[in-house]
């Protein structure tokens, strides 16, 4: 057999070997991807430190009762607004005396999940009746045989009874005239799983429709923008396959805001790597006949930005590892994966399609073929890029003139942005303000605080050695905020309702304190409180801990805060390194660290603005300011990676200046199209009613659309150009002649 054919019959068993290979990620990953939901871990509480004060104060705890509940409650009111009457209370009595025995989904009844009888309580101005049930904590948080959860699906079948069984929803009154609300810790559960719920198909066909759309004006062809989601897809499955089997073995932890970003990350990174090898296959096409000779080409031209692109992302989520919080833990090696996925996509699966059909591979960009162009003096396959007529090099040619003033008035401009920063509200939301939309759970938690001590749901506790009991409640009692102190004396036969009348429980020598505060206890108001309690008790006993629902949401900022002076510097360092060895530079890796920290500064302060003026969000997370540094700061990069990678390629050859001219002119519509369908890809996630996913939707999206547009185009190749070979140092490069203007 001739070697040419030998050589055509070897790449064809390649490409296919490379297709079996993703088609049998693409229907195990497939599969996998759909069921990320059920190897979720959505409790806050879950993922503090086992140092934290709460986190120790709830293992204490444990031993004060014999069985961990979930409280699940129901809030009834009157629809005129009237006092409840002992019709309406027989009612209720009635309908939480079957709630146990009514069938779950998949086998069995409710009695299996739930503790104790459920108890129904009026409230002192009689408006209000309270339903409280409980179920088993370690039961919550199993899955159904149907592959529900048991919380979610218990809330949504109390709902349904209350519609049924008495015509009663927030909504409507049926003919006993009530209202009803399904609020506290399982309500709460069952929202936020109903929230996520969009993101496993809603999310992402969002997001590869936006995208399409894009790609399609991009192109200007039906066949490539389907190659290019293809890859994407793919990748996708093959990320999921990863994560769900790492996460059902509790090696890594998955919670709905993980997933939801790891969709948009692996469908933007895919595309956007897509872009770059598309576009230079496209290059090369239009200088060889070969598809193969041009893939080759393209493909070494490539590997080195989009790996180098790759591992900066890559390393920088993974500094999320330094994290004290379980769930910024979880997302760096899920986050990490789905880019790995998405590299491993772009550089053999995409190539692998777009040379599947031989030498008539070209057809893919049809109706826009490319084609050999007679080759230019240089012996180049297409004119000078700095010498074209088209918007990028214009606007190279335009920057080149005018760098200095190009660059200063960029920089004063982000340098105004990011002067908003400091108004930025990241210390902490209450639970009821995740939610973007009207829910269940929140509306029933302002009813129950209208008629109900506030803070009784879930009251702080307090363990303390008996001896000091007495001095450390009567020091709780002089915090403002607080409602009242008791010592926790059992539970008496009604859903955990805690027996006021009996003597306290006493555990090795410690008793229990339950201290009821003024505001619910999912409230910053709260969390203030706790914080002042924590102060005042320690001052008597050092040794007491202070813990509870909103003692477990103030360490979860603390630790979101000490998150991001840690993480911060050690992204920074890492990247800075990568690009060093990358670019064999160490200005040009400065050059790009501050130009991309202005920009993140300037996008965090516009958001700031908007946030606080336009949107009136009641402020933030602390986790989303370091979220959007990392994926900023890291996504940012990318872009000033694939402009200097081919600014340094041509700066060989044509001297600094010229070359950031012909690296802008060349890389500017890709890499703008790249930034485009990243920020489409991220905004996509304000779809999900959820606050915290929506400030990082705009955060992410604004920012990469500053990085391509203003960062990447100006001020980048203005401050290259004005530094001229000095931007390579301490490279040889930064000691050739200097360029030309």
């Amino acid at each position: 057999m001739p070697r040419s054919r030998r050589a055509a019959v070897t790449r064809a068993l390649v490409l296919v070997a490379v297709i079996a290979v993703w088609l049998v990620f693409g229907s195990i990953g497939g599969q996998a991807q759909g069921k990320l939901s059920e190897v979720q871990t959505n409790d806050a509480a879950a993922f503090l430190p086992s140092t934290a004060e709460s986190t120790r104060a709830a293992e204490a705890s444990r031993a004060f009762v014999e069985q961990e509940t979930l409280p699940a409650l129901v809030v009834l009111t009157a629809a005129d607004g009237t006092a409840i009457t002992a019709e309406q209370t027989a009612a209720v009595q009635e309908f939480a005396a079957g709630v146990p025995d009514r069938a779950v989904p998949g086998g069995g009844t409710w009695s299996e999940y739930l503790v104790g009888q459920p108890a129904v309580v009026p409230s002192q101005d009689g408006a209000a009746l309270l339903v409280a049930f409980s179920l088993d904590a370690d039961a919550a948080e199993q899955l159904l045989p149907d592959g529900d959860g048991v919380t979610d699906a218990f809330v949504v079948d109390l709902r349904a009874g209350l519609e049924d069984d008495l015509g009663a929803t927030a909504t409507t009154s049926g003919d006993l005239g009530l209202h009803a609300w399904v609020t506290g810790p399982a309500g709460f559960v069952a929202d936020l799983v109903t929230a996520f719920g969009g993101i496993d198909g809603v999310l992402l066909l969002v997001a590869l429709g936006a995208v399409l759309l894009i790609l399609v004006l991009v192109y200007r062809s039906p066949l490539i923008p389907l190659v290019v989601i293809l890859t994407a897809v793919f990748a996708l499955c093959l990320a999921g396959l990863v994560v769900y089997h790492l996460a059902d073995d509790g090696t890594i932890t998955l919670n709905g805001q993980a997933q939801g970003i790891l969709s948009i990350l692996v469908v933007g990174a895919s595309v956007d790597y897509a872009l770059l090898l598309v576009a230079r296959y496209r290059e090369e096409l239009r200088s060889v006949d070969d598809p193969f000779t041009a893939m080759r080409r393209a493909w070494r031209a490539c590997v080195e930005p989009i790996a180098a692109s790759a591992g900066t992302v890559i390393a920088g989520v993974l500094c999320l590892l330094l994290s004290e919080l379980g769930s910024n833990r979880g997302l760096g090696p899920v986050a990490a994966i789905g880019i790995a996925s998405a590299l491993l996509a772009a550089l053999t699966l995409l190539p692998a399609l777009l040379l599947v059909g031989g030498r008539g591979s070209r057809v893919l960009f049809w109706p826009r073929a490319p084609r050999p162009s007679a080759r230019d003096a240089d012996g180049r396959g297409a004119p000078d890029p700095a010498q074209g007529t088209g918007l990028w090099a214009r606007l190279a040619r335009f920057v080149g003139a005018h760098a200095r003033v190009v660059w200063i008035v960029t920089a004063l401009l982000l340098a105004v942005g990011a002067a908003f920063l400091p108004t930025l509200r990241a210390s902490g939301t209450s639970q009821a303000d995740v939610f973007r939309t009207d829910v269940d759970a929140v509306s029933g938690q302002e009813v129950l605080a209208e008629h109900f001590p506030a803070g009784s749901v879930q009251p702080a506790t307090i363990i303390v050695d008996q001896d000091q009991a007495d001095a450390v409640s009567q020091a709780a009692q002089g915090v403002d905020g607080v409602e009242s102190v008791a010592p926790y004396a059992g539970a008496s036969a009604g859903a955990g309702e805690p027996d006021e009348g009996g003597e306290p429980v006493v555990v090795d020598g410690r008793v229990r304190l339950d201290v009821v505060t003024t505001a619910p206890s999912d409230s910053q108001e709260a969390v203030a409180t706790v914080a002042d309690l924590r102060t005042a008790v320690h001052q008597v006993d050092p040794d007491a801990l202070v813990g509870g629902a909103a003692a477990e949401q103030l360490d979860t900022q603390q630790a979101g805060e000490r998150d991001i002076r840690v993480i911060v510097p050690v992204v920074l360092l890492v990247i800075g390194l990568i690009l060093m060895v990358l670019l064999r530079s160490i200005a040009a890796a400065v050059l790009l660290l501050v130009a991309n920290v202005l920009s993140f500064a300037a996008a965090l302060g516009v958001s700031a603005v908007v946030f606080n003026h336009v949107l009136d969000y009641p402020g933030a997370d602390p986790t989303v300011p370091l979220f959007a540094f990392v994926f900023l700061v890291a996504l940012g990069v990318d872009y000033s990676i694939f402009l200097m990678t081919r600014v340094r390629e041509e700066s060989v050859a044509s001297g600094t200046r010229l070359g950031v001219v012909r690296g802008l002119a060349v890389t500017g519509g890709v890499i703008t199209s790249a930034g485009v369908v990243l920020a489409t890809t991220f905004a996509a996630l304000g779809i999900i009613p959820l606050l915290f996913l929506a400030q990082i939707a705009f955060i992410v999206a604004f920012g990469v659309l500053l990085d391509t547009l203003v960062v990447r185009s100006l001020l980048v190749p203005a401050l290259v150009h004005d530094l001229d070979r000095r931007t390579w140092w301490p490279s040889a490069l930064s000691r050739r002649a200097r360029s030309s203007a």
